[in-house]
């Protein structure tokens, strides 16, 4: 079954690499820890694609800049709630029309690479 969302471009960031405040046990309370973001910005770049014009174009590097700020300031409990911010700040950019973050805690659980987890959202 075919989604809107399967229809539109995708601008990938990938490897996002940061580090911030988040998790519940005391230890993670005090100081920052790795977490890995990739972003997936669903958008038409159609029109930039024809005019070869930034004005048309999705301005990735201000997310990005908007998401290592925010990161960086964080201290929240759960993934869930950065992810889910880091969605927000996403849709903040007028053409991106839906969103796919992973946000992942390397090291976070013993013998695994990484703990994740990762969400869509579209604009409303």
């Amino acid at each position: 079954m075919e989604h809107k969302h399967d229809r539109l471009d995708r601008i990938h960031i990938r490897d996002l690499f940061l580090r911030g405040i988040v998790g519940i046990n005391p230890e993670e309370r005090t100081k920052q820890q790795d977490i890995l973001i990739n972003i997936t910005l669903f958008a038409d770049l159609s029109a930039a694609g024809q005019s070869d014009r930034i004005e048309d174009a999705v301005n990735y590097k201000d997310v990005k800049n908007r998401v290592v700020e925010m990161v960086e300031r964080s201290s929240y409990f759960l993934l869930e709630r950065l992810a889910e911010r880091v969605a927000e700040i996403c849709l903040e950019e007028p053409a991106v029309q839906h969103v796919q973050v992973l946000v992942e805690k390397p090291g976070a659980l013993r013998f695994a690479r990484s703990v994740g987890v990762e969400i869509f959202r579209s604009r409303e």
